[in-house]
């Protein structure tokens, strides 16, 4: 088997879908007990807006209605496997949130990003939590 160079990532595509008031932002749980952003990794020829589109649908039943056309963020680090990462955060609307619980996605909830601090969530939900902590979302 042929070794990946460690100038190779693994590209995810992560929605942002903020609350009503702009201050919290939806995060899942999955069957690793973990917290993470919604999406998922971008599969060979896919567009961004498509893998989204495809995650949210598989993973929580959401219909996507709206994906800014920019990234909102750009966040790089190692995943729970120490393998390099790349997540795109791109700021969507869904229709509702009327999600089908999934090995996934076994719960949502919005958290402001300081309640990241108390949460058990990956290293992408606590680096968009420090981002967001200065800034008005």
């Amino acid at each position: 088997m042929d070794e990946i160079p460690k100038t190779f990532y693994r590209v995810s595509i992560k929605a942002l879908i903020l609350n009503e008031s702009r201050d919290k932002f939806l995060v899942i749980l999955e069957d690793s007990g973990w917290w993470e952003l919604p999406g998922g990794g971008l599969d060979w020829p896919e567009r961004p807006g498509d893998c989204l589109r495809r995650e949210l649908k598989e993973e929580m039943g959401l219909e996507v209605v709206e994906i800014k056309q920019n990234p909102s963020y750009f966040l790089v680090g190692e995943n729970m496997k120490g393998k390099r990462s790349v997540n795109i955060v791109l700021e969507t609307k869904v229709k509702d949130l009327n999600f089908t619980p999934s090995e996934e996605c076994l719960e949502i909830k919005f958290v402001s990003p300081e309640e990241v601090e108390s949460i058990n969530a990956f290293r992408n939900v606590k680096e968009l939590a420090e981002i967001l902590k200065n800034k008005q979302i």
